[in-house]
């Protein structure tokens, strides 16, 4: 197994090497970043970054900086380095997407838990966003749907549409209740747009779109056999 990719951006060489050899024992892939800049610019050109911890005190970029542009992009996991313990740095933090916040000085062992805590806590919910069945996988996160590993374009009626189907996988639902899940409540049309929407999706789908079972006089199942 591939090991999982940390980047460490501070300025202090001293603090990178610190908790880099803390890491590289616990088996992680560790590349470093001396300025916010840098980090960017890995952060883009390394893609399968799997956690950022990011000091905030920094030249050129700071890290509340770069986590706001890190976090138009991506949900990675980010740790934040403070040698600032005020309540208002923290919150800041939080509000820009910051997932935990560390104060220096620091048990670097402790700095490894959290990593750790973090890692499978992202991985969880990750795993939550992906629904896999019958050769359909749905990516909730990147609003990608492939079939038999080749993607199909869907809109996003369409998207959430299946994507409800698939959680209540073998379950009846009726017209009704599709309309007030994928449309809400507060959609007055007639329900008998959501079997236009169904009859697109199921051309979009193929073979697949067999899956779509209807039940007559009440709405569809999704059926996996």
């Amino acid at each position: 197994m591939d090991r999982l990719k940390i980047l460490v951006v501070d300025d202090e060489s001293r603090m990178r090497k610190l908790v880099k050899d803390f890491l590289v024992k616990s088996n992680y892939e560790v590349m470093e970043a001396e300025d916010g800049s840098q980090a960017l610019d890995l952060f883009f050109e390394v893609k399968d970054i799997a956690l950022i911890i990011l000091d905030v005190m920094m030249p050129k970029m700071n890290g509340m900086e770069v986590c706001k542009e890190i976090r138009n992009y991506s949900k990675v996991p980010i740790i934040m380095l403070t040698a600032r313990a005020e309540e208002r740095d923290e919150l800041q933090g939080f509000q820009l997407g910051v997932d935990e916040y560390i104060t220096k000085p620091f048990s670097p062992k402790i700095l490894v838990a959290r990593v750790e805590a973090v890692l499978k806590r992202s991985l969880q919910i990750e795993a939550e966003e992906l629904l896999e069945m019958g050769g359909i996988a749905v990516d909730k996160a990147a609003h990608v749907v492939t079939i038999d590993g080749k993607q199909i374009e869907l809109s996003y009626k369409e998207f959430e549409l299946l994507t409800y189907f698939m959680e209540n996988k073998g379950i009846a639902l009726s017209r009704e209740k599709i309309l007030n899940n994928v449309w809400n409540y507060d959609y007055f049309g007639d329900a008998r747009t959501i079997d236009t929407h169904v009859k697109k999706l199921r051309s979009k789908m193929g073979p697949k779109g067999e899956l779509i079972k209807t039940i007559w006089g009440m709405g569809y199942k999704f059926e996996v056999e």
